[in-house]
């Protein structure tokens, strides 16, 4: 579903070129549950971004299910993420003027998805735990129900692909923890692909497969308790 070839990425920084990635080559199967870790500055976040289609890379590509996402122009880039990979932010990234319905029907609405998306944005919401909170808006909401919201829009176009940064990162214990648990047991329902950037090692065991990032490199490639291969 993802495949990474040769992947660089480097910033100019005044008179020097700061190398971020510095060639990752990676292979995400359908309905595998990766977790990329690393520590700050590893480049784990950059890694997510260029799979995401939000930057572009330096040299080399990005497949996201067998189209190369870094040679495609931004309006063409635009329909493949919108149809194809959802996302899940650290910091929710809810439209505040716009209710927890609303917020989770628009990239169903922005796709002009045909059928009944009200029916299943409202479904998803229900899954979540917030079938009492569809007309709140988000200043309205604690952080766990913003995250959940989140994750309901991030499935809502039933996308082949998810990508979260950190999603339980604002979180305290319990919620982080109902939030990963709503997260993963739609992955499994859905066969989703899901690539979660995480520093916690007990989020990332729950995991088919880890990678670990040092210095913009892969340095660790494990199977994790639910996949028993090395893949």
């Amino acid at each position: 579903m993802i495949e990474v070839r040769g992947l660089k990425k480097s910033i100019r920084n005044g008179n020097r070129t700061v190398e971020i990635l510095k060639g990752i080559d990676l292979s995400v199967p359908q309905g595998q549950f990766l977790a990329i870790m690393g520590a700050s500055g590893s480049g784990k976040s950059t890694l997510l971004g260029l799979l995401a289609g939000l930057d572009a890379p330096t040299e080399g590509a990005v497949l996201v299910d067998g189209t190369d996402i870094s040679q495609l122009p931004e309006d063409k880039l635009a329909q493949v993420r919108g149809k194809k990979i959802g996302f899940v932010f650290q910091s929710y990234q809810l439209i505040p003027t716009l209710t927890a319905l609303e917020n989770v029907l628009l990239p169903y609405e922005l796709n002009a998805e045909g059928g009944d998306g009200k029916r299943r944005a409202t479904a998803l919401l229900e899954t979540v735990g917030l079938a009492d909170r569809l007309h709140h808006y988000p200043v309205q909401l604690s952080g766990g129900e913003q995250q959940r919201v989140a994750l309901a829009r991030a499935f809502v176009v039933e996308p082949p692909i998810v990508l979260a940064d950190e999603p339980t990162g604002n979180l305290d214990s319990s919620n982080g923890q109902h939030v990963l648990d709503l997260l993963t047991k739609r992955q499994r329902e859905a066969n989703t692909t899901l690539v979660l950037v995480t520093h916690d090692r007990q989020i990332a065991d729950r995991a088919d497969r880890r990678i670990f990032l040092r210095d913009g490199r892969i340095v660790s490639d494990e199977s994790g308790k639910q996949d028993g291969n090395g893949d």
